[in-house]
């Protein structure tokens, strides 16, 4: 998996993790709910690519 994508997986985590704590802040369960489910997705797609990466080599 190239570099690229591993950052972009990481970086999706980190984003849905800001959005997460902004709603827990502001009080908005909406961009909350959001948040966990962006930090869900890149942390699944960061596990996908270490798979794939473990088979690989």
């Amino acid at each position: 998996m190239s570099i690229g994508k591993k950052i972009g997986h990481k970086a999706e985590a980190v984003k849905g993790g800001a959005k997460k704590t902004v709603g827990r802040v502001t009080g908005s369960w909406h961009l909350r709910a959001e948040g966990r489910g962006d930090q869900i997705k890149g942390n699944a797609k960061q596990a996908g690519a270490k798979i794939k990466d473990a088979f690989k080599h």
